[in-house]
């Protein structure tokens, strides 16, 4: 009998009507991580190698970013000429001298009113910007602007180049990045006045986000599962490194005798992306990338390339990548742009949450460092404590990130931090208020004391938390986002991190006004991101989605175990489905069909697929077909 063989199925005659059911192969190509990876070495000699070469331009992108603590720190003021027919000396402090205050006995208002001062920096340099062209009192406006121009130019490079690495690939971006961020950043050593200056800290802006960008995502793309966190944070440790090291480089920039200070500081932080100009040749385009866009030609020659840097024999290869590849090359490239996000359900929605994660992490993180400072504090030790703290602060987030994210995982860790952010900023806003309300109402000094000491341990709490939250959120978007608009996507969530980043500029020109409702706004942001951070998938240990169709399946995990769903909604032992649905017209003619059909369900699979022809041909001969 037919259904006593096992492969009856694959010889019925066409005649029957049976089309044998056919199981393709699975492609192996768009499975970069599980397949094609592997067969190439794996995270291998060559792709190590690749992930050092991204690590050293982060020492260098550290500088840049930091630069503006020196180039255009506020000066301590001294009037040499009191206006009237005073005639003694007196020093104010750099809040109180760019932006002269409303009372009479404001040393701010009366520095602007002298008739002679000179302005001394505190920072390492002994002239910056501000010096240079007098940008105090009714000019302080221009300092404003100046740091607008490097944070505003860099969203838009981030939104910019993040569409174009997914349109033209990583490599041109980062190749242009580097030259233009020479172009631009060794034209903004020889501005003549602070409109040219700003004007070209734009475009600095513009290109240094583009060439951060390229380098995040090619190191992302470069590592396997496993690796791609500890990569990440590596490089982050660099870029702290620059930011630690920026004082000791400003103060080997002073006292130049032929340039001023701050423009032998703006050549010497740009200068070494000098070394970059050979990753024309050195460094290849991301393969991922290439896989993804189709770009099959480029892939083989790229996959042999690296086979043979990782010593790995691709003719003897079992795996069979190659051979699919070779079967693609007549296909052509297909690009997708950031757009398409819109048209899914759910990968626009992880995006906007990690959008306003970053939002709120940055944002947040400049209302915790104005209540970290000390406005008693003079003037050097202001500056100098001011900036290590915030370095050794990103320092400690970067080595609790590592055990955290390994413990609890991304979403985890996200979690947490940002729970801790929302707890120290309620705190600060609530607990200070009770402090000073309820206890040691007679005694001042001492209430004072322990309000200021209370503030200071939140903000530091709040500033470690709100550093982990941006950081996490930018690394989480790169892992969800699939290959295709990698780019695009990790734009959208840096350029709303140099949004929250425009807030301290915007504070410092309105002179602080707002600043507690600015806080209080953020404070209730924590709060919404908490909600919303529980909708995310969890990435670790997961291949990164390489269509757009990857990352709308990656999606969180139910609660449940997919058996336990069915439980329930438990069907009856009883069906009746099939209780008065038959037309009338065919209640002559179609019983017999409805009676074959159901006996064709009841029989065993193995036995229907043998001689579903037969019974199919039997029912049409009983309706008289």
């Amino acid at each position: 009998m037919a259904a006593g063989r096992p492969d009856a199925q694959d010889h019925h005659p066409p005649e029957n009507g049976f089309t044998p059911l056919e199981h393709p192969a699975p492609r192996l190509l768009p499975h970069t991580d599980g397949s094609v990876l592997p067969s190439l070495g794996g995270f291998g000699r060559h792709q190590k190698q690749l992930v050092v070469l991204t690590w050293i331009p982060a020492l260098f992108i550290g500088f840049s970013q930091f630069s503006d603590y020196f180039l255009l720190a506020q000066p301590s003021g001294t009037c040499v000429r009191p206006p009237g027919n005073g005639s003694a000396n007196w020093t104010a402090a750099p809040p109180a001298l760019l932006l002269p205050g409303n009372g009479t006995g404001d040393a701010g208002a009366l520095l602007c009113a002298c008739q002679e001062r000179t302005l001394e920096l505190e920072t390492g340099l002994s002239q910056n910007v501000v010096t240079k062209w007098n940008l105090v009192c009714e000019s302080a406006w221009k300092v404003h602007i100046a740091k607008f121009s490097l944070l505003v130019g860099s969203i838009f490079g981030y939104l910019v180049m993040g569409v174009m690495a997914d349109w033209f690939g990583r490599h041109p971006v980062l190749i242009l990045s580097v030259l233009f961020m020479l172009v631009f950043g060794l034209s903004v050593a020889f501005s003549v006045n602070v409109t040219m200056f700003s004007t070209l800290r734009f475009f600095e802006g513009f290109c240094l986000a583009g060439l951060a960008l390229s380098l995040y995502v090619l190191r992302i793309e470069l590592c396997l599962p496993g690796w791609r966190f500890s990569m990440t944070m590596v490089a982050s440790f660099l870029m702290v490194g620059g930011q630690l090291l920026m004082p000791g480089v400003a103060a080997l920039c002073r006292d130049w005798p032929d340039r001023d200070d701050w423009q032998v500081l703006q050549i010497v932080i740009i200068s070494p992306f000098v070394l970059m100009l050979p990753y024309v040749w050195i460094f290849p385009e991301s393969l991922r990338w290439l896989l993804a866009t189709q770009h099959y030609k480029r892939s083989k020659a790229m996959m042999l390339r690296i086979a043979r840097k990782n010593q790995v024999e691709m003719s003897s290869e079992p795996s069979g990548v190659l051979t699919e590849l070779e079967q693609e090359l007549h296909r052509k490239p297909q690009r997708t742009c950031i757009v398409k996000m819109m048209s899914t359900r759910n990968l626009w929605k992880n995006i906007v949450v990690l959008c306003v994660n970053s939002l709120t992490g940055y944002g947040i993180h400049h209302c915790f460092s104005r209540s970290m400072m000390d406005p008693e504090a003079q003037p050097t030790a202001l500056c100098h404590a001011d900036y290590y703290t915030m370095a050794g602060i990103a320092v400690a987030t970067c080595l609790a990130l590592c055990p955290a994210v390994g413990l609890m995982g991304r979403r985890g860790g996200l979690l947490t931090f940002m729970i801790i952010t929302a707890l120290a900023s309620l705190l600060q806003l609530g607990l200070l208020n009770l402090i000073g309300k309820y206890s040691l109402r007679h005694d001042i000094v001492l209430r004072d004391s322990l309000n200021r000491k209370f503030s200071v341990a939140f903000s530091i709490i709040g500033m470690f938390s709100s550093h982990a939250v941006s950081t996490l959120s930018i690394f989480f978007c790169a892992e969800i986002t699939p290959t295709v608009i990698r780019g695009g996507g990790l734009g959208l969530v840096l350029a709303s991190a140099g949004f929250g980043m425009l807030t301290a500029p915007i504070m410092e020109l309105h002179n602080q006004k707002g600043y507690f409702l600015h806080h209080v706004i953020f404070a209730c942001c924590t709060l919404l991101c908490i909600i919303c951070l529980l909708l995310l998938p969890e990435p670790r240990g997961q291949p990164l989605p390489e269509s757009i169709a990857d990352g709308e399946t990656f999606t969180r995990r139910t609660l449940l175990r997919p058996g336990e769903q069915h439980l329930l909604l438990a069907k009856s032992d009883r069906d009746y489905s099939r209780v008065h649905d038959t037309p009338l017209h065919l209640t002559a003619t179609g019983g017999a069909t409805v009676a074959a059909a159901t006996a064709l369900a009841a029989v065993p699979a193995s036995y229907s697929l043998a001689t579903g022809g037969e019974v199919i041909g039997n029912c049409a001969v009983a309706n008289g077909v």
